[in-house]
């Protein structure tokens, strides 16, 4: 039996809506990972696939979503009153679907932010630990930790991969973050990876091998919380 792919509909609330989302599970999976994508790009966004393919073989079924804006068509992100309820929303239905499974939830950049914001307001049934792929601490050359103040209300494990030329996450200012979040975070720093974990011809490195560190980090990580 091959793994299987299945598209649904994801009811958020009267005011937001529903949201398209895409369960990506393994023969045999071990655990459940929700995703939200990032600000400019959806959850077929290439990153995501070929990410959701390297978590799908390492035993990790994944449920990514849409955000409103998205789903609608329109570039500019919905305000967090509609953001983080669909973020919401996605891990019920998560938790619905994976039965037994283990569950997590993250994302991709303000996908991973989103749920965490939403899990520091009221903790996310049934999550286990959130993971970050590339969390935005700041903006572009306005550096600052202040996006990360809501994480001392996490009450669960938090995983951080990060690339040491993200220009949203400065390492020196992302580190004390991390140190001071009473054991609950781990830090695992991807090599050359930017925002979007690409790495430079000159590193030596591919893409492909960044996504397979990023995979590989986030099956072993998981699976030690199981």
């Amino acid at each position: 039996m091959a793994n299987s792919h299945r598209e649904l509909i994801i009811p958020v609330s009267e005011k937001v809506g529903k949201v398209s989302a895409l369960i990506d599970r393994p023969m045999e999976p071990r655990s459940m990972l929700v995703i939200g994508h990032g600000a400019g790009a959806g959850m077929r966004h290439r990153f995501l696939e070929s990410l959701v393919e390297r978590l799908n073989a390492r035993s990790i079924a994944t449920l990514r979503y849409q955000f409103p804006y998205m789903e609608q068509g329109r570039k500019r992100p919905d305000h967090q009153s509609r953001l983080l309820p669909t973020g919401r929303a996605a891990v019920r239905t998560a938790r619905e679907v994976a039965g037994e499974l283990p569950l997590f939830a993250g994302g991709k950049s303000m996908g991973g932010r989103m749920t965490s914001l939403a899990a520091a307001k009221e903790p996310l049934e049934g999550v286990r630990a959130l993971v970050f792929f590339g969390f935005p601490l700041h903006a572009p050359g306005r550096d600052g930790s202040e996006r990360a103040e809501h994480l001392t209300a996490v009450d669960v494990p938090m995983l951080f991969l990060q690339g040491t030329r993200d220009r949203l996450a400065r390492l020196d200012l992302l580190e004390p973050v991390c140190a001071s979040l009473d054991g609950r975070a781990t830090l695992h720093v991807v090599d050359g990876g930017d925002h979007s974990f690409h790495v430079l011809k000159r590193s030596g490195r591919t893409d492909d091998d960044a996504l397979d560190e990023l995979a590989e980090r986030t099956a072993t990580w998981t699976r030690e919380l199981i």
